[in-house]
């Protein structure tokens, strides 16, 4: 199973640059141009020069945002902004945030992972990927070499033994800070000889189930294919057959995953006339909430019912129904050709029956943007209902989270899940370990 090894970690030096707060950033795939400005003027060192830099006008093949990363890297290690750890070590990195009024710890261990093909069944995927993301990430990893961001992982661990392990380290941790928005970060490293074996036997017996970072794992075996034609042969143990990852329990107290909800917009009076109680009925049982009925209220009542069934709830300016799904729903879900696992997500519920059956919305234009947009906030996504001319909303579709568990039972099933189907919050940090590739 699972190959897990310690990392040879590159890190910043914190005597150098300070606080280790101004030069960390969120993952690439969800800084927007305005985040990148901010950070590139928060510190000089930050690592969004590496991580996502900046394109400049008159940009070449020898001299582009990855060339300059690469420069950066390259000049950051020799003059020991950037220092690597003297002995492979594993890592562990806590997060402690804050979600709805309550507070979280989210405990992963940072390992270098060998990299096995989807085939193998040893890292196991649950959604698609693009070929414009990977295209981006292999550009920046054929530049520097090395992984500036973790792969966040889950496995399974029912007696807890790799969370009590990790405990151990976390109250006096190396490394604590406190970021942008109030998060705050551990990290330790683990280089006793013991407990290394024990984290190494640990794995060797489990699966890996990717949570988030599908693109940047097809990367990283899209890159050591390229490195095996340009030298012939690697050995075995070369870091290019390794990615960074943080590997969390899927019984983590701190594993948060939040809905994603759709917002229709563009559809046609034809369509829109499905959205009826006739209509709906033919797969659903629909019960009405009422157009006065507050927030918070609808979504408790959505998540009572999705406890017991695939549910969702639409809202429209005429009125807010709950709908949970049918037994002649569940004979056409079968039809679908994906797994039972698949089969009873609320989300493939949305998109098989109401989004495709029902208003007519294909696939191809869900992943082009077509119809359908997402917000993770409930409260906005009624609210766009209510000023719908102004947004040009038309309907808003409620969910309720994806369980952890449905997204394991998905991979196991060799499945994908619709687009935007989880959001791990919060999302890992970059520039705490970077894992190099030579």
């Amino acid at each position: 199973m699972a190959d897990v090894q310690p990392l040879p970690g590159i890190r910043y030096s914190s005597d150098i640059v300070g606080d280790l707060a101004q030069v960390v950033t969120p993952p690439y795939d969800v800084i927007s141009e305005e985040d990148q400005a901010r950070y590139y003027a928060r510190n000089p060192y930050n690592v969004i020069r590496l991580e996502l830099g900046k394109e400049e006008p008159g940009d070449t093949s020898l001299n582009n945002r990855y060339t300059r990363a690469a420069t950066l890297f390259g000049e950051w290690r020799i003059n020991n902004i950037l220092r690597q750890d003297p002995l492979p070590c594993y890592y562990l990195y806590q997060q402690i945030f804050n979600h709805d009024g309550q507070t979280y710890t989210r405990t992963s261990l940072l390992a270098r992972v060998r990299l096995e093909p989807w085939s193998a069944r040893v890292v196991l995927p649950h959604e698609t990927t693009h070929s414009k993301a990977k295209d981006d990430r292999l550009k920046l990893l054929r530049a520097c070499a090395a992984n500036f961001s973790p792969i966040m992982s889950l496995y399974n661990d029912p007696q807890g033994r790799m969370r009590r392990l990790l405990a151990a380290y976390a109250a006096n941790a190396q490394v604590q800070i406190t970021d942008e928005v109030n998060e705050q970060h551990r990290l330790h490293p683990i280089t006793d000889p013991t407990q290394s074996a024990l984290i190494l036997n640990f794995f060797s017996e489990r699966q890996l189930y990717i949570a988030d970072g599908h693109h940047r794992y097809e990367t990283a075996l899209n890159y050591r294919e390229e490195i095996r034609e340009q030298r012939r042969h690697i050995h075995e143990d070369d870091a290019v057959n390794f990615a960074l990852m943080a590997l969390i329990d899927v019984d983590d107290p701190g594993l948060l995953v939040l809905p994603t909800h759709r917002l229709l917009s563009g559809l046609s009076p034809e369509a829109l006339s499905a959205l009826s109680r006739q209509r709906l009925a033919q797969y659903f049982t629909v019960q009405e909430l009422g157009t006065a009925a507050p927030g918070e209220v609808i979504l408790r009542q959505l998540a009572q019912s999705g406890a017991e069934r695939p549910s969702f709830v639409i809202s429209t300016p005429e009125q807010n129904w709950l709908l949970s799904l049918n037994e002649q729903g569940e004979r056409r879900m079968e039809q679908s050709g994906h797994s039972a696992a698949w089969n009873g997500l609320d989300v493939a519920v949305v998109h098989t029956l109401l989004l495709e059956a029902l208003l007519g919305i294909r696939q191809e234009d869900v992943t082009a943007g077509k119809y359908v947009r997402y917000t993770r906030d409930a409260q906005e996504a009624l609210q766009a209902v209510k000023t719908g001319e102004a947004t040009h909303v038309q309907a808003a579709l409620l969910l309720n989270a994806t369980r952890v568990r449905q997204i394991c039972d998905v991979a196991l099933a060799d499945d994908r899940m619709p687009q935007k189907s989880t959001y791990f919050y919060p999302k890992l940090i970059t520039g705490l370990v970077m894992n190099p590739l030579w």
